[in-house]
C-alpha cells in the first residue's frame, strides 16, 4: 500500500521515440538521450515517459519542433563512448546525459554541444562543474547524492535491522566510479552505530554473488548497494541473491524494493528527468546558457520497505518508520 504517492507516470513508454505528424515550414532541434538502463528496462521506459511529459509541458513536440534520439547502456560503462558517438553522428543541438560514466564520455567528445546531465552524484566533487549555483562551461542539470547519504543508509539498514553487527558496501567501480565519496560518512556512522565494515567491488554478476556471499558468512550480516547503473539495470537479481542468502540490504533507490528488497531510501530520478525537460527547453530556445543555469539538487525523496522480504527476514518493522515511508510494499 502507498503512504504518499510517486510521480504518475505517462503509459506507453516505449512509443515516446515515435515522431507525430511534422509540421511544414517548422525547424525541429534534435535531442540526443543518453540512459544508463536497458532498453527494455521498466524504470528507463519510466524516465523516458517523464522527460516526455517534461517535454509537452514545455511546448515542445516531437516531430513539430523537437527529434529526439535515445541510446541505452544498461549500466555497462564500455557501450558509453560507443553510444555517445552515436548520439553525436545524429549531430544533436543538446544532450541530455544519465550517469557518470556516460557524463565522462560525453564530456570528452560532445565538444561545445550542450549537455543537461542527470542523476548524476555530487557533480562538483567529480569535477563536471565548477559550483552548483554556476556551472561554468556547457554542462549543468541534476544532480542526486551527496557524501552524507552513506550515513543516511547506516541509520535506516540499523533503524530496520537494529542486530546487524557486520556491514558490507557493494558496488561497480567501472560503472560507479564516484562510489568511494559514501565511505567516509559510512565510517563516521561506523563510530556511532558500532559495526564491522568491508567494501565489496565487483565488476560482473559472479563477482556479485561472491561478494553476497562473503557477506553473509559475518554473524549478524548487513548490506549497502551504493548508487550504481550496473546494480541498478539488475534490480530483480541483485534483489534474488540477496533473499537466497538471507542478508538484510538497503538500496539506493525505491526501485529496488518493488523487485523484493527489503529497504530502499533515494530520490526519485523519473521526475529529474521530467524538470531537465524544463532546461532543455530554456537552452534550445536561447534564453540561457547551461554556464548561467543553476545544478539542481534532488526535491524528491522516497523510502520504501517491502514487507514480505521483511518476513522472509524474520524482522519486525518498527511502526514508527513504516509511518515514515512513501511506499510499503505487503
Amino acid at each position: 500500500m502507498r503512504r504518499r504517492e510517486f510521480i504518475q507516470l505517462i503509459a506507453g513508454a516505449a512509443a515516446w521515440p515515435l515522431a507525430t505528424a511534422a509540421q511544414p515550414g517548422e525547424p525541429r532541434k534534435r535531442i540526443g538521450v543518453l540512459i544508463a538502463r536497458a532498453e527494455g528496462d521498466v524504470e528507463g521506459q519510466g524516465y523516458v515517459s517523464a522527460f516526455q511529459q517534461g517535454l509537452e509541458e514545455a511546448g515542445l513536440i516531437l516531430g513539430r519542433n523537437v527529434e529526439v534520439d535515445y541510446r541505452w547502456t544498461g549500466g555497462n560503462p564500455t557501450l558509453s563512448q560507443v553510444s555517445v558517438k552515436e548520439l553525436i553522428a545524429r549531430r544533436p543541438d543538446i544532450l541530455v546525459i544519465n550517469s557518470t560514466a556516460n557524463l565522462l564520455a560525453a564530456r570528452e567528445a560532445a565538444g561545445a554541444i550542450p549537455i543537461v546531465m542527470v542523476a548524476i552524484a555530487d557533480p562538483v566533487a567529480q569535477g563536471f562543474v565548477q559550483s552548483l549555483a554556476r556551472p561554468g562551461a556547457n554542462i549543468t542539470g541534476f544532480s542526486v547524492e551527496e557524501p552524507a547519504m552513506g550515513a543516511k543508509w547506516v541509520e535506516f539498514l540499523k533503524e530496520i535491522a537494529p542486530g546487524i553487527g557486520h556491514i558490507t558496501a557493494i558496488f561497480n567501480p567501472g560503472s560507479s566510479p564516484f562510489a568511494k565519496m559514501f565511505l567516509p560518512s559510512i565510517e563516521d556512522a561506523r563510530r556511532r552505530f558500532s559495526f564491522e565494515f568491508a567494501v565489496s567491488p565487483v565488476a560482473s554478476e559472479d563477482e556479485l554473488e561472491r561478494a553476497i556471499a562473503a557477506a553473509a558468512g559475518h554473524p549478524s550480516a548487513g548490506l549497502i548497494f551504493l548508487p550504481d547503473s550496473f546494480l541498478a539495470s539488475r534490480r530483480e537479481t541483485v534483489a534474488d541473491m540477496v533473499t537466497k542468502h538471507k542478508v538484510p540490504a538497503i538500496y539506493s533507490t525505491a526501485t529496488f524494493v518493488k523487485s523484493g528488497g527489503l529497504i530502499g531510501y533515494g530520490f526519485d530520478r523519473a521526475d529529474m528527468f521530467r524538470r531537465a525537460a524544463g532546461y532543455v527547453e530554456r537552452i534550445l530556445k536561447g534564453l540561457a546558457r547551461p554556464a548561467d543555469l543553476p545544478v539542481q539538487t534532488p526535491v524528491k525523496f522516497e523510502l520504501a520497505i517491502n514487507l514480505g522480504a521483511a518476513r522472509t527476514l524474520n524482522i519486525e518493522v518498527p511502526p514508527t518508520l513504516l509511518a515514515r515511508a512513501d511506499e510499503v510494499i505487503e
